[in-house]
């Protein structure tokens, strides 16, 4: 199954549009993992096992891993996923941008070491960054478009050619003509609605991944009218740090659940269209 028939079932089989990520910070980690040679792997898969009924996907966070010296731990992971719960698709998040050779290399690196379902990457070396990807037909293609962050507006809200801003051009093009195999998707944050609203509306039903609620402080209501489909669906909303480290005990993983289950409820409260 490729990625967009995957996410398009987990969100209806889960009845979800949350996406957990999973950013395991060692300094973060319950007590009683903290000195295991495999802490990393048993964090993250406490908090797979806990939420994986209440997710569409979930995001690792390849920086996390890497700065562990974890990256073994990132592979298992991800099989972990795959043979456990492999209704969830996995979202590789490095949010590479290089070009050539180099690019093809990053693609073997997320989609044949690691087995990710999808990947973020970065558009700024424009169409050259993003071809080696599509070789995999199969996988998914998050591009960023309008992040989450302050800076963000520093070049994606440039006025370009014809009176757009930046992100709209990326939009554009992302959802038309550099989406030769139909498996491309954009990364549009919670903080900045109406510009998510505007996505929506260049791309029709192209999934967005949306960070920024949670504790970047993105509102759940307008992120979700403003970026859902008429479906009610459409988006992967990410949530990483409020539910990851909601306890830090024994009990942390049922914590996590919690405040999963609590953000996929809300999350849904504003999916209809009639809402």
């Amino acid at each position: 199954m490729d990625f967009r028939s995957k996410l398009a079932a987990a969100w209806q089989r889960h009845d979800s549009l949350l996406c957990v990520g999973l950013d395991p910070d060692l300094s973060r980690l319950p007590a009683h993992l903290k000195g295991r040679s495999d802490a990393v792997l048993a964090f993250c898969k406490g908090i797979v096992d806990a939420t994986a009924d209440l997710a569409c996907a979930f995001k690792p966070q390849i920086a996390y891993f890497a700065a562990a010296r974890a990256e073994d731990q990132l592979q298992d992971l991800i099989a972990y996923i795959h043979e456990h719960h492999p209704a969830v698709p996995v979202v590789l998040d490095s949010k590479r941008g290089d070009i050539g050779a180099t690019a093809q290399q990053y693609a073997r690196e997320a989609f044949e070491r690691y087995a990710a379902d999808a990947l973020t990457v970065n558009p700024y070396m424009g169409f050259d960054s993003v071809e080696p990807y599509l070789e995999f037909s199969d996988r998914g293609l998050i591009v960023l478009c309008r992040t989450s962050n302050p800076g963000g507006s520093d070049l994606q809200n440039l006025t370009v050619e014809g009176g757009r801003k930046l992100y709209q051009h990326v939009a554009e093009l992302v959802a038309g003509k550099w989406n030769v195999h139909g498996q491309n998707a954009l990364v549009v944050g919670a903080t900045f609605p109406e510009e998510l609203a505007d996505v929506r509306a260049i791309v029709g039903d192209l999934p967005l991944l949306v960070p920024g609620i949670g504790a970047q402080g993105g509102d759940v209501e307008a992120t979700v009218k403003a970026g859902r489909t008429a479906s009610g669906a459409g988006l992967m909303i990410s949530s990483s740090r409020a539910i990851l480290y909601a306890g830090a005990g024994e009990d942390f993983a049922a914590k996590a659940r919690a405040v999963a289950q609590a953000t996929r409820d809300e999350v849904n409260l504003y999916r209809s269209p009639a809402v």
